[in-house]
């Protein structure tokens, strides 16, 4: 990477020369962002794994520039019309905008108006003209007049063509334009003649206008989708006058003769070429900051979800409710291997009650998983009584659990391979059950675009979206760790350095070999190399294995350094996990050397306190109020919730009526916020107010502020 481009990154980003030029070799070396962030803390000064990502995606951005900068070069010396001015600026511009702003003059392009007068032999009139050195053009404009060109009005119209594309094509005018465009632009959006009742949707964007730089990323995308299904019209629009005075400093300098000419020619490449092409220009900026937007809205919103508190390794009853098809009930082993089903009707409740007491006094259940679905608060109501008077049983604790996404899981590929002889509603309650064990094992299985947490996901840039989460996801599963001997393959594909192949590969071997012993073991494994080992092994975990360090996050490769803490202390490893004291008598810069410094060693310490220990937040109890759908809700009544999504709006919540309120986000707290995040996230247990009920559209309005 040349040196402008390094600097380029430690201006953009506010980073020192070492943390940029660290980071970009140990990406260029292979290393993932989970393992630079974690293991690498000394070359990189301690950054996290979102400055980590920022240097990645913009160095990204440089390397594909690059690539376009050489086939615009070779495309332009093609064309025989190559300077050195020309080219020197094309080796400054480091991104692909200013490329592409440097390269529109020499586009192929279709025909014009400019290209016809050009071809009627017009283009050094255009030259003179736009030099402004004549005083008299009549006479010059006579020796254009050929068998295409009939008149000097017609020549003198011609030039004024060409000059008018050469005025859109110029960085500058674009440049000013664009400014004006993002400072001073309206968007306007009214809906369009006969579509008023089928659009109702989109009725706050019948009459609607508001300024560019006012107008929220999710209120432009509702625009663009109302404009995409064909409800509204929409256009951008600034004052024509200031922005031609502002042009006109930059054209117009010459004789009057050739200045009016330009000015007509001005006046025209506004109108015809300049405005509608910066109007889409900036309609791609907007939606492309409205995309980067939502997307770390979803992303937020999807980090707190995989991140949510597992219950852990229990015995746990799931039940998919269902009225007419009854509610399909399994039985799960704290492995989360499926053990038994069947199915209880809620119309029959005793016979019901009673199936669900032997089944949960035959497997000595932990815990009860019901999907908040159809029939989620009458399912409930009978559990309850179910175990309510029963002494052996009234200990079981019941849980609501999110059911968005279960029906994708259940109709998968992955869901068939682990459960071919069983139909979808056994797998749909599977994952119910699941879900409360461990959110981010089973989330994982499930395109997350398809769990729900997210605003407009359907109309950003699908490859973004898509990158976007599929890091987030390998943020969640490295930070919690993966133990090695029960990971599925979803789950070990989004280790650092893995994937899917090597997850597949690791699940063969270990159907064939059995548990691995110690970490070591994995480069047995078939194609797993060093470096994938490298960058894989300190976020694998073995339980009750030969090495108790096997159980932390402490990279393999710091091993040694371990041993030699524990021998300095007099102890053994496992001695030095099991006593804070032997621990504190560590003195830690005793131990730094050219590869390690004290983030490293801090991180040491801290996972010998802590060895397997689960970073989530313990699962707490939980239950709805006293009501159970829409029609029992009255104004005024505060009722416990759960956030179930997050948007740049406010937040929706769960109150057990099959149907989620908004809490807007100026009633999310009496201090005024801009960031819903600041206040709640995703799972988080709330107290709401009822402030407005709308039967008929289903909306139900709610408040913090209590």
């Amino acid at each position: 990477m040349r040196q402008d481009q390094i600097q380029f990154l430690v201006s953009e980003l506010q980073l020192s020369l070492n943390q940029v030029q660290n980071t970009i070799k140990l990406l260029e070396d292979g290393g993932t962002v989970p393992f630079i962030a974690r293991y690498r803390k000394e070359q990189t000064q301690n950054l996290d794994e979102v400055a980590i990502a920022d240097i990645k995606k913009l160095w990204e951005k440089l390397l594909e520039a690059d690539k376009r900068r050489d086939t615009i070069i070779k495309s332009i010396e093609e064309q025989g019309k190559m300077t050195p001015e020309l080219l020197q600026n094309l080796k400054k511009a480091l991104l692909s905008p200013a490329l592409e702003d440097l390269y529109l003059p020499y586009k192929q392009k279709r025909k014009t108006k400019a290209t016809e007068a050009i071809a009627k032999g017009l283009e050094p009139l255009a030259k003179l003209i736009y030099e402004q050195k004549e005083r008299d053009l009549s006479a010059i404009a006579l020796k254009y007049i050929n068998k295409d060109v009939k008149t000097t009005e017609e020549a003198l119209s011609g030039a004024r063509d060409i000059i008018a594309e050469w005025i859109s094509e110029d960085i500058s005018a674009r440049n000013k334009l664009r400014n004006i465009f993002l400072k001073h632009g309206i968007i306007y959006a009214k809906v369009k003649k006969g579509k008023e009742t089928e659009g109702q949707k989109f009725k706050d964007y019948f009459e609607f206008s508001a300024t560019i730089k006012d107008l929220p990323s999710h209120r432009y995308l509702a625009i663009k989708r109302g404009e995409t299904e064909g409800f509204l019209k929409v256009n951008i629009e600034i004052e024509i006058d200031p922005a031609l005075s502002q042009l006109e400093v930059l054209f117009l300098k010459g004789m009057p003769a050739c200045k009016n000419q330009v000015q007509l020619a001005l006046e025209d490449s506004l109108k015809r070429l300049l405005l509608p092409s910066i109007e889409n220009e900036t309609n791609t900026f907007l939606k492309q900051k409205s995309d980067i937007t939502a997307i770390q809205i979803f992303s937020t919103n999807l980090r707190q979800l995989l991140l949510a508190s597992p219950l852990g390794q229990k015995r746990v009853l799931a039940i998919d409710p269902g009225f007419r098809t009854g509610c399909k009930t399994v039985i799960l082993s704290p492995q989360g291997d499926l053990l038994t089903e069947t199915v209880i009707y809620l119309h029959k409740d005793q016979e019901a009650s009673a199936v669900i007491r032997t089944l949960l006094e035959k497997h000595k259940i932990e815990a009860i998983a019901i999907g908040n679905g159809t029939a989620s608060r009458e399912t409930e109501d009978l559990v309850l009584k179910t175990i309510k008077y029963q002494e052996s049983l009234k200990n079981i604790k019941v849980h609501m659990v999110s059911e968005q996404g279960a029906s994708i899981y259940s109709a998968s590929d992955i869901a068939r391979e682990e459960f071919p002889n069983h139909d979808i509603t056994v797998r749909g309650s599977v994952s119910i059950g699941r879900r409360l064990m461990d959110p981010l094992a089973e989330l994982v299985k499930i395109d997350a675009k398809s769990i729900g947490v997210g605003q407009y996901q359907h109309d950003v840039d699908q490859k973004l979206l898509k990158e976007s989460l599929d890091t987030v996801v390998e943020s969640c599963v490295n930070q919690v760790g993966v133990e090695l001997n029960t990971a599925s393959k979803s789950l070990l594909a989004y280790v650092s350095g893995i994937g899917p192949v090597l997850a597949q590969n690791i699940v063969d071997y270990r159907k064939k070999i059995g548990k691995f012993k110690t970490r070591e073991e994995v480069k047995q494994v078939p194609r797993l190399g060093e470096k994938a080992f490298e960058q894989a092994a300190g976020f694998l975990r073995i339980r009750d294995g030969e090495n108790p360090l096997d159980n932390t996050a402490v990279h393999p490769e710091r091993y040694k350094l371990v041993k030699q803490m524990a021998i300095k202390s007099g102890a053994d490893v496992k001695d030095l996990i099991s006593n804070p004291e032997k621990r504190k008598a560590i003195i830690l810069k005793d131990f730094v050397n050219a590869e390690v410094g004290l983030l490293t060693l801090n991180d040491i310490i801290a996972e010998l306190e802590k060895p397997g220990r689960d970073p989530r937040e313990p699962l707490a109890d939980f239950s709805f109020g006293n009501v159970n759908s829409i029609d029992e809700l009255r104004t005024g009544m505060v009722l416990p919730g759960i956030v179930t999504n997050i948007t740049a709006f406010g937040c929706f919540v769960d109150i057990g009526v099959h149907q989620d309120g908004l809490v807007h986000l100026s009633q999310l707290t009496n201090r005024f916020i801009k960031d819903p995040n600041e206040v709640v996230k995703v799972h988080q247990k709330v107290q709401v107010k009822i402030t407005e009920i709308d039967i008929p559209r289903k909306r139900i309005g709610l408040t913090m502020k209590l």
